[in-house]
């Protein structure tokens, strides 16, 4: 089946940090702009970070800023996102998605906008 798969999840404590890895198993990331989504219970998915399809330009939720970076490698078709100074409301599932349209940066905060997902990785960042 095609999917995204997620892993580097876990529980850390405030200030550690993660690196969370996108891959895609039957799933082609080049030449999609690829997202970071999160979801904590009780709360929306909301948009964490973007990277275009080649890797030139990134958005990132103000939430996040100085603290995480994403970057991608399209020869292993896979995108990361480097958490560093987590802090517990950085607790959340973390989702990985890529945007339905080739060469395409239009709406990248939107979950709508992107046309696979994986399951997820549970990030719990503890006080």
């Amino acid at each position: 089946q095609e999917q995204l798969v997620e892993s580097g999840g876990g529980l850390v404590q405030a200030g550690d940090s993660l690196r969370l890895s996108c891959s895609g198993s039957g799933v082609v990331l080049l030449n999609h702009a690829t997202a970071w989504f999160r979801q904590a219970p009780g709360k929306e998915r909301e948009f964490v970070a973007a990277i275009s399809w080649n890797g030139g330009t990134t958005s990132y939720a103000d939430s996040v800023k100085g603290r995480f970076t994403a970057s991608r490698d399209n020869a292993q078709n896979t995108k990361y996102l480097q958490m560093n100074s987590l802090k517990p409301e950085d607790t959340a599932v973390y989702y990985c998605g890529r945007h339905g349209g080739m060469w395409n940066w239009e709406n990248v905060g939107s979950p709508f906008e992107y046309d696979h997902w994986g399951q997820g990785t549970q990030v719990t960042v503890s006080s």
